[in-house]
């Protein structure tokens, strides 16, 4: 039986918060960005936002370093065997409640992730079973051998059993985010920070964990969140002071921005790639005039479009120069990514014309394109562009740009023709992307694209330990999926953070602040 200790006479959060909350917080940092954590549910919803937030409360059982190099968190070490990872777990830790954190919790938060309703299961499809041998020893069983174990934990969190019990959320909320469970608004972790108050689309404080077990060098003590989502609005709360530090300072003002005593601007290139889906799998799409048939199902009519998108022209009028044009979705940095296939067919609109009159598409047709107005740099003003660059070749394209909440989940439920989404790769790895957005039984596959050869490759790629025949797959696959068109790139993003110049904080290539590391003058 798990054992719960006694913290300053009391066994809640509560308790801790109020013990936190008596101590002057010397040190406050308020931030925003144009779009909040979709849920508290550290399972619920593999989206950027809100795994960087979940971070600032729950651990996993490895990290990521300001370098984007592993490191250990709540297991110090890892060690495989074959089919069997060992794992050594950090003693010592304690949860926001004052439980012990042990191997049972780690069973437990596997099970909980590869749970149907999770967002995470996809990154440990390869896990066959977790056992405790002891109370700081658990041995990962996977299906077959899988030398990247590690990279595809460093977003799985770790939670509390009891807690998880005590409060009937044993199971994550449902990957629409619509179910309203006690853990979508309140936590239990072991992180740097406590929650202490969860409004959502308006206010999210979190103050510092007095016990963490962490040696991290920040100094902040409470960090208070709003999201705004109007451009001009989240540059004024930064000139003004309101806030010390925007996540997604908009493209068309970091000039302004720099040019102001106290303030910085920081960029680097992102672990991400931002790209259009396009649903040729359906036998009719739900949008287009054309009946009886799906356009999108002829390749040459995929590689019109892709060839009708003038993405120099989005880099440099869109994105301000802060993009690099994409010939595969993903980027620099993730494992498999080379130069040469990044490279992309040339633009061209009388190609494209061509290609669409020789697949009986002449005069075109009309399609809806669905785009997210909050999530990523410009993505509303990309997908204007993208229309517009359509309707040469006779595309006609009605846009509907609408929050993040409602977009992702028409992905994830298959009702959508035409959409944009960006990808980034927390593994770091090809695999990542492939057993998501081409694998035919991927969570966030909405193209319907189905290819045994391909399925066999990134099934291969999870379990090839000889790392030159491994690397050889991922090439293949790469090679497979661009010829096929299975999607438009367009770039891979630069990101820009706007911050007080009293404010010190490591820009990471995956957009993820961690605010455990920052240092506030």
């Amino acid at each position: 039986m798990k054992l719960r200790t006694m913290l300053l006479g009391a066994t809640t959060a509560s308790a801790l918060l109020a013990a936190a909350a008596t101590a002057q917080a010397e040190t406050v940092l308020r931030w925003t960005s144009q779009g909040d954590a979709l849920t508290m549910d550290p399972m619920g919803q593999n989206e950027g936002p809100t795994s960087t937030m979940a971070r600032q409360i729950y651990n996993p059982l490895v990290e990521r370093d300001a370098d984007m190099k592993l490191e250990p968190s709540l297991a110090v070490s890892w060690t495989p065997n074959g089919n069997v990872w060992e794992f050594k777990l950090r003693q010592g830790v304690k949860f926001h409640d004052g439980a012990d954190f042990n191997a049972e919790d780690v069973v437990f938060s596997f099970a909980r992730a590869q749970h149907e309703d999770s967002d995470f299961k996809g990154n440990i499809t390869s896990v066959k079973s977790v056992k405790a041998v002891d109370d700081y020893t658990v041995h990962i069983e996977t299906d077959g051998p899988n030398p990247i174990l590690p990279n595809q934990l460093t977003s799985i969190f770790m939670m509390d059993k009891g807690w998880a019990e005590k409060h009937g959320v044993t199971k994550p909320q449902d990957f629409e985010g619509k179910e309203e469970t006690y853990a979508v608004r309140n936590t239990n972790g072991t992180g740097p920070f406590i929650l202490e108050k969860r409004l959502p689309d308006e206010l999210t404080i979190l103050v510092r964990n007095p016990n963490y077990w962490g040696k991290d060098k920040g100094n902040v003590d409470r960090v208070e969140y709003r999201p705004i989502k109007n451009a001009a609005t989240r540059v004024a709360a930064l000139l003004s002071g309101e806030v010390d530090f925007v996540l997604d300072a908009p493209l068309q003002d970091l000039n302004r921005i720099k040019s102001q005593d106290g303030l910085q601007v920081v960029t680097v290139n992102q672990i991400r790639t931002i790209f259009f889906g396009m649903d040729q799998g359906a036998a009719e799409l739900r949008s287009s005039d054309v009946k009886g048939k799906n356009p999108l199902a002829d390749k040459r009519v995929r590689q019109a479009m892709y060839q009708s998108l003038d993405v120099k022209a989005i880099q440099r009028v869109v994105m301000e120069g802060l993009s690099f044009p994409a010939g595969i979705i993903t980027s620099p940095g993730v494992h498999g990514f080379t130069k040469a296939l990044d490279e992309r067919r040339p633009f061209d609109v009388a190609a494209a014309k061509k290609l669409m009159a020789d697949a009986g598409y002449a005069d075109g047709f009309s399609i809806q394109l669905d785009c997210p107005n909050n999530r990523y740099n410009n993505d509303e003003k990309i997908c204007q562009a993208a229309v517009a660059m359509l309707a040469k070749i006779g595309v006609k394209v009605k846009l509907d740009a609408i929050p993040k909440s409602q977009h992702f989940p028409k992905i994830k439920k298959r009702e959508t023709d035409f959409y944009m989404l960006g990808w980034g790769v927390p593994t770091l790895d090809s695999h990542y992307v492939f057993s998501f957005l081409h694998h035919s039984k991927g969570s966030w596959n909405g193209t319907g694209y189905t290819n045994a050869l391909v399925d066999t490759m990134v099934d291969g790629m999870a379990a090839e330990v000889d790392l030159a025949k491994r690397d050889e797959m991922i090439a293949k696959a790469w090679a497979q999926v661009k010829e096929d068109v299975v999607y438009l790139p367009v770039h891979h993003q630069v990101i820009a953070w706007g911050m007080s110049d009293k404010l010190t904080l490591p820009i990471v290539p995956n957009d993820s602040p961690q605010f455990r590391w920052a240092q506030l003058k």
